[in-house]
């Protein structure tokens, strides 16, 4: 029985019960989806809805503000590239690492493969589960985020949501991100060593930060905002994750009126949580998301820049080809 059992293939029973999971994983998302389509819906603020589709991009436009990356912005992200330094803005990702909600992240390595042939060939590989969208250093597409059944160009959730993916607004629709990338210091504006929990940054805030600064903001730019929060980061999970300071609807509305691509922060929300009005849940995520096709960058790391009053820079960020998913991880860098 002992030989028996040194023959089998180790890998192919790791692969049999990661294929069971996967199943039982998919069954498990199926039921809670149909739940939660079951339960009444919410009739949703006058102001969140509006007369904000079809996209200035057109109806059939997928792709929201990544239309205002051009040939001219990367040239222009070029030019303020005078020192050659490079700031790696993306965080490690490891168990353990802080998560919104029940998400979770999981690396494994089964057993080598191999040996093969004379020369004794190995090799290896990982398997990853998790949200892997959405954990760590995360970008959001435009399938990430609704107002009631209605995504960005007011396509309905239930005409592309497949349990294979969206078959619109994928990930897989944005393209590489290059452009000029600004630094929003709010906490040297604020003189404090870090936002307070529930702090809501507000257009006077940027506007006052950006006027110390002596930056401004360009349509087609990114703008990264520092507040903090990211000290937090695998020090104090809980504490980093309960709540956080971000910007608010005064805020969110005036880098829309900017013409930005996207925003990206060093906490897990890019905007106040809870928002100060406790009848809304992430306004500003359905602001730039659904409304204005504009994209967030959530757990990334700002002190460094923050550090060296790196205010405008090359910004570089290339989200995974993930056919219809609702978001990617990825390393963003900065260079100056």
């Amino acid at each position: 029985m002992c030989g028996l059992i040194n023959t089998i293939d180790i890998n192919a029973i790791s692969r049999y019960f990661l294929s069971v999971i996967s199943l039982l994983s998919l069954t498990t998302i199926g039921w809670s989806d149909s739940h939660r389509s079951s339960l009444p819906p919410v009739q949703p603020k006058v102001d969140l809805v509006g007369d904000w589709y079809p996209s200035v991009w057109g109806k059939a436009d997928q792709r929201g503000a990544a239309n205002r990356l051009t040939p001219q912005k990367v040239l222009e992200a070029g030019q303020l590239i005078r020192t050659g330094l490079v700031y790696q803005l993306g965080r490690l990702y490891e168990a353990g690492m802080p998560v919104y909600g029940t998400r979770h992240f999981s690396l494994r390595i089964p057993r080598t493969s191999g040996p093969l042939g004379e020369n004794q060939l190995t090799w290896h590989e990982e398997i990853v589960s998790g949200e892997l969208g959405q954990v760590g250093t995360q970008f959001d597409a435009l399938s990430h985020i609704s107002i009631g059944n209605l995504c960005y160009n007011g396509l309905k959730q239930d005409d592309i949501i497949t349990p294979e993916g969206f078959t619109k607004l994928g990930v897989e629709q944005v393209g590489p991100i290059v452009t000029r990338g600004v630094l929003i210091d709010v906490v040297a504006y604020k003189q404090v060593e870090q936002l307070p929990d529930r702090y809501e940054i507000t257009a006077d805030d940027l506007k006052g930060a950006l006027g110390q600064q002596k930056t401004e903001i360009r349509p087609g730019d990114v703008v990264v905002i520092h507040t903090g929060w990211g000290k937090h980061w695998m020090v104090d999970n809980d504490r980093y994750t309960e709540t956080e300071p971000g910007i608010g609807l005064s805020a969110g509305q005036y880098l829309v009126e900017k013409e930005i691509v996207m925003v990206a922060a060093d906490n897990w929300g890019i905007e106040v949580v809870p928002n100060p009005d406790e009848s809304l849940a992430f306004p500003v995520h359905q602001l730039f998301l659904a409304k204005h096709g504009i994209y967030n960058l959530e757990n990334i790391i700002t002190a460094d820049l923050a550090k060296d009053k790196v205010y405008q820079f090359g910004f570089i960020f290339t989200p995974l080809r993930l056919k219809g998913a609702t978001g990617s991880p990825g390393n963003p860098i900065a260079i100056r």
